[in-house]
């Protein structure tokens, strides 16, 4: 059970997403979008759609730092782990409720508004609730397991088992004695990410840089422009 866990599942997830998005792009490239709900619904969208998403870019940041950065690294240039985890349990713990209630908002809405619940799919349901149970954990975690019980030293256990994952030669027996909250956290994330490429996830493969280097729309008062052409035609004839 150890093996598969840790070394079978997080292969078995990571392909399906991996391979369910390359086939969505190919075989229906016009399914690849976040499907916008903001024509039905704009208020809660807007407070809900802006705390998930920069918390969850800085949820994500914190991650790379936390998992992706050798305990060696932050040894060498002189940082306690006291002094990490006081502030990845401050700065995570913030950015993870603001995802929470970003998700919370959204949640609400999908179910409480009666037009948007009527244009949701299924998938769309499955996202956004699993979503919510990740971060959920992820909280429960920082805001509550560490607060009570203290700072657990992932960086020495799942860091390097996510980095021999990553390079393809990963020791399950890292994760063998890594405390249950961790577990299912790691092991939910890996089921989000199954799950990504058949539902709007699968979006966040498309990074907007076009949108930086694309001219600026212009918008015209109909009745004006009319106006303005007709006084432009009678010039021309005069």
């Amino acid at each position: 059970m150890n093996q598969f866990l840790w070394v079978i599942y997080p292969y078995l997830a990571l392909t399906l997403m991996i391979v369910g998005s390359l086939y969505r792009y190919a075989h229906n490239p016009m399914s690849w979008s976040a499907r916008s709900s903001e024509l039905l619904e704009k208020r809660w969208l807007k407070w809900g759609s802006l705390l998930f998403h920069w918390g969850i870019l800085l949820v994500i940041a914190g991650h790379v730092v936390g998992l992706l950065v050798p305990l060696g690294v932050y040894q060498a240039i002189g940082i306690s782990a006291s002094f990490y985890h006081t502030n990845a349990d401050i700065l995570g713990g913030l950015a993870g409720f603001m995802t929470w209630v970003g998700l919370a908002i959204l949640l609400l809405r999908r179910l409480g508004n009666a037009r948007v619940r009527r244009n949701s799919s299924l998938s769309d349901f499955v996202a956004l609730g699993l979503l919510f149970i990740v971060v959920t954990s992820g909280d429960y975690v920082t805001l509550v397991r560490n607060t009570l019980l203290g700072p657990y030293e992932y960086r020495a256990t799942v860091g390097p088992w996510l980095r021999g994952l990553l390079v393809l030669h990963p020791d399950a027996a890292l994760m063998a004695h890594v405390p249950a909250a961790f577990q299912v956290h790691i092991i939910l994330a890996f089921l989000l990410f199954a799950v990504s490429p058949f539902t709007r996830l699968v979006h966040i493969w498309s990074i907007p840089l076009a949108y930086l280097r694309r001219a600026p729309i212009q918008y015209r008062d109909r009745a004006q422009y009319r106006t303005r052409a007709a006084s432009d035609g009678d010039r021309e004839v005069l």
